[in-house]
C-alpha cells in the first residue's frame, strides 16, 4: 500500500511549512517522513492501519525537532529572521508540493508563530488550524491531551492579541504604496503608513538589508526613499495570499514586501531579501 499519495503529499507540506515557516524546510521534512516510511518492511508498513496517522505523526516530530534546533541556529543568523514568503503559485511544478493559502499562511500569522515555544506552536497548528483533536496532538507530542491543550490556549492568546485580519483596502493601499515608492514621494508614503508602522528586513547576511527594524512613518518613508527602492521595477503580486509587492532587477525578484493594515494604515511591512528565502519567486 503506497501512502505518497498526491492528497496526502500536499497535506504534510501544508502542515509542515505552517510549522517550520520555511517551504524549503517543509519540503525537507515531508521528504524525510516519506524516506522513513519506505524505510519499514512491507509487513511493518502493512501493520499500520493508517498510514496518514503515521505520516502526519513523523512529520510533525521531524518538524518540532526542526523547530527546536532551528532556535539555536538563529542566535547566530544575520540581522533579522523572517518566514520565507510565498507567491500565489510557489514556483513547484508538482502540485502536490503547493501550499494552500489562507490566513494560516499570511506572514502577520506566521510572524506570531515565530513567537511561540515549538511545543506551542505545533499544538497550536495541529489542533486549531488542522483540527485535530487534542488525544491525537497529545499522540504526536508525546505529550498529555491537558498540556496540549494548556499549549494551544497560551499560542492562542498570542494569536488574539496580536491579530490583524486582512483588510478589503489593502490592496489598494499597497497599490498607492507602489506609486509613491516610485514617485520617491516621501510626504504620499508618510499618509499611508499608521505612525507607529515598522518595516522588517531579513538579509540574512548574505544581501544589504537594515540590522533592525524601523519604526514610525517618517523614518521608514525616508529610509526607503534613500534606499531608492523605487528606482527599480515594482510588482504588484500576492504574498502569502495577501496583496504584496515585489522589486525586480534584471527580471529576478530581489526583495517581496508583504504588508498588515490597520483600517486606512500600514502599520507592518516585512522586507525579504535573503535570496535563499526568495527560490519560490525566481523558479
Amino acid at each position: 500500500m503506497s501512502a505518497e499519495t498526491e492528497p496526502g503529499r500536499r497535506r504534510l507540506v501544508n502542515l509542515a511549512y505552517r510549522l517550520l515557516g520555511s517551504l524549503a524546510e517543509a519540503e525537507d521534512a515531508v521528504q524525510e517522513t516519506y524516506a522513513r516510511w519506505y524505510d519499514l518492511s512491507p509487513g511493518d508498513r502493512d501493520a499500520i492501519t493508517s498510514p496518514e496517522a503515521w505520516l502526519t505523526t513523523v512529520a510533525s516530530r521531524i518538524c518540532l525537532d526542526v523547530l527546536r534546533s532551528a532556535r539555536v541556529r538563529r542566535e547566530s543568523y544575520v540581522g533579522e529572521w523572517l518566514p520565507e514568503p510565498l507567491p500565489s503559485d510557489d514556483g513547484t511544478d508538482d502540485p502536490a508540493d503547493r501550499v494552500t493559502l489562507d490566513e494560516s499562511v499570511s506572514m502577520a500569522f506566521l510572524v506570531v508563530l515565530e513567537t511561540m515555544t515549538p511545543a506551542e506552536r505545533v499544538a497550536f497548528v495541529l489542533h486549531d488550524v488542522f483540527r485535530y483533536s487534542f488525544a491525537e496532538v497529545a499522540e504526536i507530542t508525546g505529550r498529555t491531551p491537558a498540556a496540549c491543550r494548556q499549549l494551544a490556549s497560551s499560542a492562542r492568546r498570542r494569536v488574539r492579541d496580536s491579530r490583524n485580519p486582512p483588510s478589503p483596502g489593502q490592496a489598494t493601499l499597497v497599490s498607492d504604496f507602489r506609486r509613491a515608492l516610485e514617485a520617491g514621494d516621501v510626504r504620499a508614503l508618510i499618509g499611508l503608513l499608521d505612525p507607529e508602522a515598522t518595516i522588517t528586513a531579513d538579509g540574512g547576511g548574505l544581501v544589504p538589508a537594515a540590522p533592525r527594524p524601523v519604526t514610525g512613518a517618517d523614518r521608514i518613508a525616508r529610509f526607503l526613499v534613500g534606499q531608492r527602492v523605487g528606482a527599480r521595477p515594482i510588482l504588484e503580486r500576492p504574498v502569502n495570499g495577501q496583496p504584496g509587492l515585489v522589486s525586480v532587477e534584471d527580471g529576478t525578484a530581489v526583495t517581496v514586501f508583504a504588508f498588515a493594515v490597520d483600517g486606512m494604515r500600514i502599520t507592518r511591512i516585512w522586507a525579504m531579501r535573503n535570496p535563499e528565502k526568495l527560490r519560490p519567486w525566481n523558479p
